[in-house]
């Protein structure tokens, strides 16, 4: 520690994607329900019913649970210094993006996303790809909170990165013109 005070991390928001994402696994959730419950009842032997609800609960499970699942599992932290994205269902991956090492912020929206007021919040830190924040409900009231944490940052790059304000108009000379 370099023996500054610094100023406790507090969480801003937790966020995962929208839940839209929930909506066609949960319409085909109820087509399978409906269509097993027809297909058991209608069938005369047993093991033709238990095959229908065999069938049924694999498609549950893949169309259903697994959705459900990968939603439950991606989650993205916004702190006052950070931005934790968390990703993964049976390979878990944990990211991290200082937002003093972030240049900007930017919202992309595709699709369904403008109606439901959703998007891509992408953060550029000056590599090749900036990192995203896939289908972020509220996405524009996230860009404007990581743009004003960014803003009031006082690590030392985010301060080295600021353009400095002097009271001195006249404009400074490089080496070459000396």
């Amino acid at each position: 520690m370099t023996g500054e005070n610094r100023v406790p991390e507090r969480a801003i928001a937790r966020l995962r994607p929208h839940a839209r994402a929930l909506v066609l696994p949960s319409f085909v959730l109820v087509a399978i329900v409906g269509a097993a419950s027809f297909g058991a009842f209608v069938l005369d032997e047993l093991w033709q019913s238990l095959a229908v609800l065999l069938v049924a609960v694999v498609a549950v499970g893949l169309l259903w649970v697994l959705p459900l699942l990968r939603w439950l599992s991606t989650q993205y932290l916004i702190t006052t210094r950070r931005v934790v994205l968390r990703r993964g269902l049976f390979v878990r991956t944990r990211q991290e993006v200082l937002l003093s090492r972030s240049y900007d912020v930017a919202v992309r929206q595709a699709g369904f996303q403008g109606m439901f007021r959703s998007g891509d919040v992408l953060i550029n830190t000056g590599l090749d790809r900036p990192v995203v924040l896939r289908d972020v409900p509220h996405a524009d009231l996230v860009q404007r909170a990581l743009g004003d944490v960014m803003e009031t940052s006082t690590t030392s790059i985010a301060t080295v990165r600021r353009p400095v304000e002097s009271s001195d108009p006249a404009p400074r000379r490089s080496r070459t013109d000396r």
